[in-house]
């Protein structure tokens, strides 16, 4: 049974997302203490594993979808990842701007798929 393309890039740019965003953002809780070079370099190596999996969903996505798809696309998925991440991983309370932004980013995913 053949995975359809659009699950196979949704799903690796979930998983993606989940590693950029302990690239980006992680270090501010566990790594507070240590100088910004080392958190740099952990967040390299972290970003690493993102990058194994991004390039792959873009080139699969790529073949249904547009680039503006695919980047819209990957940008609702960082704020389904990041809210989540923020609430839960750094304790940050949940904002209604949150909800404002996602209506944006549905706004921006119907103009960019609509036929």
């Amino acid at each position: 049974m053949q995975i359809p393309v659009s699950l196979q890039t949704v799903g690796l740019l979930v998983l993606s997302n989940i590693f950029m965003t302990f690239a980006w953002y992680g270090h501010l809780k566990s790594l507070a203490s240590k100088p910004w070079w080392i958190a740099a370099l952990i967040s390299w190596s972290i970003a690493l594993f993102e990058y194994l999996l991004q390039v792959p969903a873009n080139r699969i996505g790529y073949t249904e979808f547009s680039v503006g798809q695919l980047k819209i696309m990957q940008e609702a998925i960082t704020l389904t990842v990041f809210v989540p991440f923020a609430m839960l991983y750094m304790n940050e309370p949940f904002k209604l701007d949150y909800v404002w932004a996602a209506l944006c980013l549905v706004g921006a995913v119907y103009f960019i798929f609509r036929a």
